[in-house]
């Protein structure tokens, strides 16, 4: 089953974590994020998945949540810090923020960007330290809607922009990595946000990552299905997932 990121903020909102491994080997830093995406279930996020940057170091832990208030949101956030203990050990926690999705395109009409584990994703944040969020939203919008039609390889993308900081993050779904490659030597992100900018806003902050999916939470559920404890055996479970 796909992940998703919806293109617009109707009924879901989204949440991003982003870390820093400590550790060389970060198998054990995978089974505890997995961990944690399957705690957040009972706390309302519907899926989520983990991204793994293909150069860097840095691991994107993503978050799709029925919407909340914002009194519910900060109660949500005193819950899921504290429930990071095992990842604290293994990487710092440098950046999380709740976005909005507000506007995206899919090669196949669908109103979301789909995407499985093992598939190509690229992220783009724009953050600058004076701008109104609408302004700076609008201006990453305009540069969608020029860009994705000439993006050669490139399934869907959707634009986001945050809840609290004057930031917006873009999300595309790739073919290939090799397209992906190819589209990323051809373009220029800061030269192209610029021209939408007031010239008054400095300090830009443009930064750009190419991860692989890793996990997506659908993949915990095919695995139980796949391998189902000996006592779900014993009490015949398997057989009534069958019928």
């Amino acid at each position: 089953m796909a992940c998703f990121v919806p293109f617009n903020s109707r009924n879901l909102e989204i949440s991003l974590f982003a870390f820093r491994p400590m550790v060389v080997v970060v198998d054990e830093l995978m089974e505890a994020l997995k961990h944690f995406s399957l705690c957040t279930e009972s706390l309302g996020c519907v899926h989520s998945a983990i991204f793994r940057s293909i150069h860097g170091n840095m691991i994107m832990w993503y978050g799709a949540w029925w919407k909340r208030s914002n009194e519910n949101k900060d109660t949500l956030n005193a819950t899921l810090l504290p429930m990071l203990g095992d990842v604290s050990r293994m990487a710092i926690l440098i950046d999380h923020n709740f976005f909005d999705a507000y506007a995206g395109e899919s090669r196949d009409g669908s109103p979301a960007a789909k995407f499985f584990t093992g598939d190509t994703i690229s992220m783009g944040a724009v953050l600058l330290s004076r701008s109104n969020i609408d302004d700076l939203s609008y201006a990453c919008l305009a540069i969608f809607r020029s860009r994705f039609a000439k993006m050669e390889g490139a399934v869907s993308g959707v634009c986001l922009k945050s809840q609290t900081l004057a930031r917006t993050v873009s999300i595309f779904v790739w073919k290939s990595l090799q397209l992906c490659y190819s589209w990323i030597l051809t373009s220029d992100r800061r030269s192209e946000v610029l021209p939408y900018l007031d010239k008054d806003q400095l300090s830009l902050d443009v930064k750009y990552d190419v991860f692989r999916v890793v996990y997506v939470s659908s993949d915990s559920a095919m695995r139980y299905q796949l391998n189902p404890s000996p006592k779900l055996l014993e009490n015949g479970v398997e057989g009534r997932k069958v019928m």
